[in-house]
């Protein structure tokens, strides 16, 4: 009878099936370790990092190049600075020359007005002697002078500055230059008083002249007392206004311009401006003729606008037949003299400096 083989049974769940599936998931665990695996989110936040470090590194590259720029800027502004300092300090310096010059021609101008005055003082007034010597009947002859100014005009026009810094320094000096002025002339057959910006005195008298007699006169001084209206320091508009208005081949006309300062941009402007307007004749005579008298400002003031004003005015006067007179300063006046008088008026006396003893020459 055969024999039958008796079968072994395997076991599914072995000792080696499960080593087997042990180093599987193990393989599994270590490529995961291995592999370089990442979320999306964390990617993204790294990608935006890398760009705003990019982009802080640029902004740090522009800041620095404008640093390099301003740090040049800033030099050569430095430099430019230095520069001006150093110009700045030269100019003062030349400021400080003229200035010392100014004072010692304005010492010696002194001195000359005050010879000038004695001059003209002795020779304007005809002793006994003179008189036996010439003959009673003896004239002085209309184109003369009196104090370097010629009197033989028929009209007279004053315009005066009328700005702040004469109203408040100078303008009692001006009425009585205006009073002495008008003195010279006995007798007119008109005259006109506006300012330097070519308003009228007397509005009802525009483009008329203002009838002469003693009460006119003195009505002209009261009223140019509390004359107070606009002025710009500048002559050329009343000049131009005058020489418009009333210059006349029949008629002898002269101008009297009163000022102080002259603050316009040019002079050599204001100078060719009146040749045009006062152009001489076949014979070469001046439609009219200009005078001027230069007031002092306060010591304390800027002397510049005033010298300027007497380099403009004797100028004019010189080109037009005229005289500049400079006056001087009340409190530093010498020895005055009047037309006519043999003795000096002492400097203390309340009245201001004459016109005749400060006159500076002119072209008669």
């Amino acid at each position: 009878m055969a024999r039958r083989i008796a079968r072994r049974e395997t076991e599914i769940f072995s000792i080696s099936f499960l080593d087997c599936i042990t180093c599987g998931l193990g393989s599994v665990v270590l490529l995961l370790v291995l592999s370089d695996v990442r979320s999306p989110a964390v990617e993204q936040s790294q990608n935006d990092l890398q760009k705003q470090l990019v982009k802080l590194q640029d902004e740090l590259v522009d800041i620095t190049g404008q640093t390099d720029i301003i740090n040049r800027d800033l030099k050569f502004k430095q430099q430019q600075l230095s520069e001006v300092k150093t110009r700045i300090a030269r100019l003062q310096g030349d400021l400080s020359d003229v200035r010392g010059k100014f004072s010692a021609s304005k010492q010696e101008a002194d001195v000359a007005n005050e010879i000038e005055g004695k001059l003209v003082s002795a020779r304007q007034s005809l002793t006994e002697e003179m008189k036996r010597l010439l003959g009673e009947g003896f004239q002085r002859r209309k184109d003369d002078t009196i104090g370097g100014i010629p009197v033989d005009s028929e009209y007279i026009i004053f315009v005066i500055d009328t700005s702040g810094s004469m109203l408040n320094y100078g303008w009692q000096m001006m009425i009585e230059k205006v009073q002495e002025t008008l003195d010279l002339y006995p007798k007119v057959k008109g005259f006109q008083v506006m300012s330097d910006e070519g308003g009228y005195l007397f509005s009802g008298y525009r483009g008329k002249w203002i009838p002469d007699s003693p009460a006119q006169r003195k009505l002209v001084i009261e009223r140019i007392r509390n004359w107070n209206t606009f002025s710009n320091s500048s002559p050329i508009e009343g000049i131009d206004e005058a020489i418009r208005t009333y210059a006349a081949k029949d008629k002898k006309i002269s101008i009297y311009v009163f000022g102080d300062e002259f603050t316009g941009a040019s002079i050599d402007s204001v100078v060719k401006g009146i040749d045009i307007l006062n152009r001489p004749d076949d014979s070469g005579e001046r439609r009219v003729r200009i005078h001027a008298l230069g007031f002092p400002v306060r010591p304390d003031a800027p002397q510049y606008t005033s010298i300027r004003f007497a380099t403009l005015m004797r100028i004019v006067c010189a080109k037009n037949g005229g005289t500049f007179v400079g006056l001087h300063d009340p409190e530093r006046r010498g020895v005055q003299f009047r037309i006519g008088d043999t003795k000096a008026v002492p400097a203390a006396s309340p009245t201001m400096p004459t016109l005749q003893n400060t006159a500076a020459s002119g072209d008669p």
